[in-house]
């Protein structure tokens, strides 16, 4: 009894070893707290490491100094047409994968079944310590392969090129690499301009009106579709500056997917193809004769009453008048007699002078690379002048016919096309290549080929439409001239009161339906996309058709003889 009174009257004895225990404790807390963070520093400066070391050829970082941002390029009203933009790229690191590479790869190509198990497969073991599965990645994409959960799978923003319009101008802009260069049409051409820095990403302007290209474009690619063609295309140019308001060839592609596009959609007609384009020069020669002085008066009669001997071969015509016909005639019934007769009068030296001032020797001169040179004939005796008068025997672009158009009823300049907008002060001053006097008179006789002859399926009520139809036996791929395929345009200009835009057409190899009656001539397959082209673009161009208003023809009425074919 009196030990327990004692312990209840004062406190329990402290010990030694109840200190040594605390202690302990303490030292193990400090240990635990220090291996913690000798850990967590590990992990920060192996992070830092893989950052630094890590090879990623070919990742293109947002932010990354080798790949400069790139401006966007615009239409002449400023809508966009190609911009970058962030887009996720998917990578693997092939030495870091924990788990079953055979199985991941399996997992990848249900995911992206553009590639086969194999390449995956390949790709995970690859020795290298960066591949890419994927670039311009979704983000749907990215998500469903971020939910493998492989750790050596990465994600990365890098700079994408994206063309907003899609298919729209596809020939004209091009498209980019994965590394950001321009490969082809504007992209290539204005590379340095668009990776400018010192210009700060501003936007640059295309002289295309995204409007009229996509009426273009929609209305070539219904043509061909319903002619079962083997493509065309169909320009419209700015008569007075050189500009070009639309370009399209079909078939097309799109851009943001060229790789994956047939090869043969990327081919550009309008400035690659050279053709033998057929009576679409006969305006050309008769002005070129006007200026040599070999056509004298619009009365003046040539004899197409019978064909032109050379060799043995004789030139005809498919509508045979029979007789001696004026300058309006023939244009009005496409006579090949009349005009290889005006030719032989010209000789070589003035027809070569006469598609030289109209850069017919030369490839267009437009900014881009994908253009060819025209098949300018290395022997320009007497069967060669006499044909090319009617635009066989040297074959050129499309564009090489619009320009010379534009020159036909502008007052005579030939200017270079271009594809970039131009402000008045930058417009070239061109070349004389007609006079005044010559290109007011084609102005004339265009209009009466619309309004009288050949070309009267192109005429849009009020838009005074002239122009003159060609159609060509197509060349062969053995040699010679294909009896059944050929070479259909149609080259326009309005209005012919106040001429404002050329507008051209070409159709390759069409094939007749019921609609053209089984026919493949120009009149029945290109002049229609013509018509349909400015009727709904005129407007947008600032054109209100007036039936009020025309070209005064009256003064060559008289001479016109029966009707036009």
């Amino acid at each position: 009894m009196a030990t327990l009174a004692a312990h209840a009257a004062g406190p329990l004895p402290y010990r030694d070893e109840d200190s040594d225990g605390l202690s302990l404790t303490y030292h193990r807390l400090m240990l635990v707290l220090l291996l913690f963070a000798g850990v967590t520093a590990l992990v920060v400066l192996r992070l830092a490491y893989l950052q630094v070391s890590t090879d990623r050829s070919g990742v293109a970082a947002i932010g990354n100094p080798l790949i400069p941002p790139r401006a966007d390029i615009v239409d002449r009203n400023g809508v966009p047409l190609a911009r970058t933009i962030d887009a996720w790229s998917i990578g693997v690191h092939p030495r870091r994968v924990i788990g079953d590479k055979a199985a991941l790869a399996a997992r990848l190509a249900e995911l992206m079944p553009e590639r086969s198990t194999a390449h995956y497969l390949a790709l995970l073991n690859a020795d290298s310590n960066y591949r890419y599965l994927a670039r311009r990645a979704v983000p749907e994409l990215v998500a469903a392969v971020n939910a493998i959960g492989e750790p050596a799978i990465v994600f990365n923003r890098e700079p994408e090129r994206l063309y907003p319009q899609t298919a729209l101008a596809g020939h004209i802009l091009g498209w980019t690499d994965f590394d950001g260069r321009g490969v082809a049409g504007m992209e290539r051409v204005l590379d340095g301009r668009l990776t400018d820095q010192a210009l700060r990403g501003q936007p640059v302007a295309l002289s295309i009106d995204s409007r009229v290209q996509s009426t273009m474009e929609s209305e070539l690619a219904a043509a061909v579709a319903a002619q079962s063609a083997e493509g065309g295309t169909g320009i419209v140019l700015d008569v007075q500056t050189g500009e070009i308001v639309a370009m399209a060839s079909a078939p097309t592609f799109n851009p943001n997917a060229a790789g994956r596009s047939d090869p043969s959609a990327l081919y550009n007609r309008a400035t690659m193809g050279v053709y033998e384009l057929g009576s679409v020069f006969k305006p050309i020669t008769v002005a070129a004769a006007l200026e040599a002085g070999v056509v004298t008066s619009m009365a003046q009669r040539w004899d197409a009453g019978s064909p032109v001997a050379i060799g043995r071969f004789r030139i005809s015509d498919d509508h045979p008048l029979g007789r001696a016909i004026t300058v309006p005639e023939l244009l009005i019934h496409s006579s090949n007699i009349a005009t290889a007769r005006i030719a032989d009068q010209m000789g070589p030296e003035r027809m070569q002078a006469a598609f030289r001032g109209l850069g017919f020797d030369q490839a267009p001169p437009i900014e881009l690379n994908e253009r060819a040179r025209p098949l300018w004939p290395r022997d320009w005796g007497r069967a060669t002048v006499l044909t090319s008068g009617f635009g066989h025997g040297i074959a050129v672009t499309p564009l090489h016919l619009a320009s010379a158009y534009a020159a036909l009823v502008n007052g005579g300049i030939w200017r270079p096309a271009t594809l970039m907008r131009l402000e008045p002060a930058a417009v070239p001053d061109g070349r004389r290549v007609f006079s005044e006097a010559t290109s007011h008179r084609m102005r004339q006789l265009l209009r009466m080929i619309v309004t009288h002859g050949t070309g009267r399926r192109a005429d849009a009520p009020g838009f005074r439409i002239g122009g003159k139809t060609g159609t060509a036996e197509k060349v062969s791929s053995t040699g010679g001239y294909s009896r059944r395929l050929n070479v259909s345009t149609f080259a326009a200009a309005f209005p012919m009161d106040r001429p404002r835009y050329v507008v051209v057409v070409m159709m390759d190899a069409p094939r007749g339906n019921a609609e053209t009656f089984g026919l493949t001539t120009a009149a029945w397959t290109a002049a229609p996309v013509v018509k349909s082209v400015i009727a709904r673009t005129g407007p947008l161009l600032g054109i209100i058709p007036d039936d009020n208003r025309d070209i005064d023809t009256s003064e060559l009425l008289p001479l016109v003889g029966g009707s036009g074919h």
